[in-house]
């Protein structure tokens, strides 16, 4: 280790470094709540860096997709806690440099090896990998010459806040490569020059690079740096306990962002998938999340991500939710292309009527529409499924007919429907959930949704019977 230490002198500094990839995978932001939530507790700065050097990566849209990602999830740029962007690509001169400096220090060497003579040695020798072959054969730079780090003997501890302590015998790492053959630097030294010029003081991240860590812990202490505190959060996986991949699973932060799901919902799971708040309960507000959140009580095992307890999460938060709040939030899904309504046809204060009657009937706000839509059209939308099943036998057709005439003379408030259809059924021999149900496909087009009675009293009298008979004239003519 170097005797030229820097010591953090200011508030911890914690930073999170994604690659534009085109959509923000729920693991990244995972890590990146992991991060804020400490930040913010410990009066210290959220940097983010975008890992922008893969020119196949670097569009604009996919940077700005990230900024807007965390945004949703309450990591705003407007907040002091938070530092940047910054671009890796803007520090390739000091990568540069990096390498030069430990290069005339000793502490890098040239190698003209070809990966075809590595593979042949190797092959020879018995031993995989390269073999330390130009170590002292005192190369300068030059072309399709790679710059390498002479790991030193011995053995690298990681003190790891969330894995413990780890040991890497130095034996078992290779002199690896800090600028291509090009003179590029590699991703390795760029990401430790650029920690260092940023003064991170800790780098959270998911496990699965903690095999790189004894490298930049090397790379860190030859620089002349105390290297940060590490903590390497576990790995996501699905329900066969795989590691969640973008080619088989949902993975996409937008996507779910689409489907209705809430932020608060949202941030509240990713933070319970290696942790957990203390007392009874997971849902919990951010605030009891941040100040209760600690790297030495996250868990080590690899967390299953739950799509069935993240839509839990989601209910319970549209549930809580002030209905006022409630109608806002609804607001995206109640317009354009995607509903089947014409935008002359909805009216808000329908809408509003049955608002609180949606609400405790739904995991995601995408699930509005298709419960609300018949409110709205001149016509249900009728799910054929539902139709044959309800009308499949004569009990339920008799109950059509008999409501038309019943709902005709009712006073028209759901009390009184309830009343008038539960009596109707009562004469047909049927109990009130089997003599309701005629009614509510005739009506709504299908089988499930918001309470009938209050629902059949904000579409109206005039409306309700002209479906009804709609329906029996359906069944006349089939």
């Amino acid at each position: 280790m170097s005797s030229q230490v820097t010591p953090v002198t200011e508030g911890p500094r914690f930073r999170f470094a994604p690659s534009p990839t085109g959509f923000f995978h729920v693991g990244g932001a995972r890590t990146a709540l992991y991060n804020w939530a400490l930040a913010k507790r410990l009066g210290g700065k959220f940097v983010l860096r975008i890992e922008d050097t893969d020119e196949a990566r670097n569009r604009p849209e996919w940077t700005q997709g990230i900024i807007d990602a965390l945004a949703w999830i309450g990591v705003h740029s407007d907040d002091p806690t938070f530092e940047g962007p910054y671009f890796q690509s803007n520090y390739a001169a000091d990568h540069v440099a990096a390498a030069e400096r430990l290069f005339a220090e000793g502490r890098a060497y040239y190698c003209d090896l070809t990966p075809e003579q590595i593979q042949e040695r190797s092959k020879a020798s018995g031993k995989q990998g390269y073999d330390g072959y130009s170590r002292d054969r005192d190369l300068g730079p030059g072309p399709g010459r790679v710059l390498r780090f002479r790991v030193p003997e011995g053995m690298t501890i990681v003190d790891d806040l969330v894995r413990g302590r780890v040991e890497f015998a130095n034996e078992t790492i290779e002199d690896f490569v800090l600028l291509r053959g090009n003179g590029s630097p590699m991703f390795l030294l760029a990401n430790v020059v650029d920690d260092v010029t940023m003064r991170v003081s800790h780098v959270v991240r998911a496990e699965e690079h903690l095999p790189n860590t004894p490298k930049q812990q090397m790379l860190w202490e030859a620089l002349g740096h105390r290297p940060p505190v590490w903590a390497h959060v576990p790995v996501l996986v699905n329900e066969q306990r795989k590691k969640l991949s973008k080619r088989r699973d949902k993975v996409a932060l937008e996507q779910y962002r689409a489907e209705g799901f809430l932020a608060d919902a949202m941030v509240n799971y990713l933070m319970t998938l290696g942790w957990a708040p203390q007392g009874e309960t997971e849902i919990v507000p951010w605030s009891r999340i941040e100040a209760d959140f600690r790297l030495e009580d996250v868990n080590h095992s690899p967390a299953f991500f739950d799509l069935k307890k993240l839509a839990a999460f989601n209910g319970e938060y549209i549930r809580a939710m002030d209905v006022e709040a409630f109608i806002d939030a609804c607001a995206p899904w109640l317009s354009g292309d995607a509903v089947p309504w014409r935008a002359d046809q909805f009216r808000s204060d329908v809408f509003r009527a049955m608002a609180e009657l949606v609400q405790t009937r739904i995991v995601t706000l995408a699930e509005v529409p298709n419960l609300v839509d018949f409110l709205f059209l001149d016509a249900p939308i009728v799910d054929e499924a539902s139709w044959d099943k309800t009308f499949g036998n004569a009990e339920a057709r008799s109950m059509l007919e008999t409501s038309i005439d019943v709902l005709a003379d009712t006073p028209w408030n759901a009390e009184a429907l309830k009343t008038a259809v539960e009596a109707a059924g009562t004469t047909l021999g049927l109990k009130l959930g089997k003599a309701q149900a005629p009614v509510r496909v005739a009506v709504t087009g299908r089988t499930i949704g918001p309470p009938l009675f209050e629902a059949l009293e904000i579409l109206g009298r005039d409306a309700v019977l002209t479906r009804l008979r709609a329906a029996a004239d359906r069944l006349a003519g089939s």
